[in-house]
């Protein structure tokens, strides 16, 4: 029985649903919006989060009253079939069509949750898989000009994190020396596949080859290659993963080369059978894998949690608690790794703390 098997038949009730819309400043600088779908029916909640980076799209849906029609009997299958062919932006055009993915992500993820909360269990128990520790990195950009004193500044908090930076030409051979010797960065993105974006990096070889020689025990994310710059990996590629090209099958078997590990972000996906069938072709092809976040508010991040204790939980997975995202460093955050869940339920690791985990 193959991962989307073993939920695909569950029975599915919706009696309605609620939209809700979380707002917080992070530490990139900007104001996250996303918007929390909850459905309910038979006493219980299922909820997902639409993580859209368009504030517009989140609030284009506060200006419509009941926008779908959602309410019936599925099997999460058939839920997924026809939440495929409803308009989830209301006849808008997102700026970015994977933004459409991300939404759908929601509304599958919700259902999931309450279908298993209505059939009185939790993912782990229904994939007949047991919920592990969950090592996480932090992911931060650095201060502008850059340099390492956040870096510094966490690790006098918790000497034992770890972390994922976004390497930009303004680094220098010093400001790198002086990261890498904390011995504490785990993942480099070079974000060399983003498009239409505020974090579009074209590719600068000076910078490839600064970090791939600085960081010899980090893996490198996403570079752009190019006759300049794919030289740079020669001896290097299995240190090389890819986040940004990955929203199915399809998208891994199109890599430059054969992958040795790739960053798996759920909202990618749009749907729980791509993302499980992804899973599972990781699993047969001696793919390794770890969690990514987009700065989730409420319980995407849970979520996440949940999925990287199933399936990579020794990964360096990018999902710290949605606390070490808040534009100023607070004390008495949970360290990683993160604890399993004493008492799941459905899609959920644990309940919602209000920005810990």
């Amino acid at each position: 029985m193959t991962l989307y098997d073993a939920v695909s038949a569950l029975p599915l009730r919706i009696e309605g649903y609620d939209l809700s819309h979380p707002e917080r400043d992070t530490s990139s600088g900007f104001t996250r919006t996303t918007t929390v779908v909850s459905l309910y029916g038979e006493g219980n909640t299922g909820r997902g989060e639409d993580v859209t980076y368009e504030s517009e799209a989140h609030d284009a849906l506060r200006d419509v009253d009941d926008p779908f029609e959602l309410a019936g009997t599925y099997t999460v299958d058939s839920f997924s079939g026809s939440i495929s062919e409803t308009d989830l932006f209301c006849g808008r055009s997102p700026d970015q069509s994977a933004f459409r993915r991300y939404r759908r992500w929601a509304f599958e993820s919700a259902a999931l949750d309450l279908a298993l909360k209505q059939a009185g269990t939790d993912l782990a128990t229904r994939l007949d898989r047991t919920y592990d520790p969950v090592r996480f990195v932090v992911s931060t950009r650095l201060d502008d000009p850059p340099t390492g004193d956040r870096i510094d500044a966490w690790l006098r908090r918790d000497p034992e994190l770890e972390f994922k930076l976004d390497p930009t030409p303004a680094w220098t051979e010093a400001l790198v020396e002086r990261l890498a010797a904390t011995d504490a960065v785990r993942t480099v993105d070079l974000k060399g596949y983003y498009e239409g974006t505020d974090v579009d990096q074209s590719a600068d070889p000076e910078l490839y080859e600064l970090v791939v020689e600085g960081f010899p025990g980090a893996l490198i994310e996403d570079p752009e290659l190019t006759d300049e710059t794919r030289p740079l990996f020669d001896g290097h590629k299995e240190r090389v993963a890819w986040d940004y090209p990955i929203d199915g099958v399809e998208s891994v078997e199109s890599l430059p080369w054969d992958p040795e590990w790739l960053n798996i972000k759920p909202s990618r996906f749009g749907s729980i059978r791509s993302l499980f069938e992804t899973i599972e072709y990781c699993r047969e092809h001696g793919i390794d894998c770890y969690g990514g976040g987009q700065f989730e508010l409420d319980v995407g991040r849970t979520h996440l949690h949940a999925l990287a204790s199933l399936f990579y939980p020794e990964g360096p997975n990018d999902v710290a608690p949605r606390g070490y995202n808040a534009p100023t460093h607070s004390d008495g955050l949970p360290s990683s790794p993160l604890s399993p869940p004493d008492d799941p339920s459905g899609m959920m690791w644990k309940a919602d703390t209000g920005g810990d985990e």
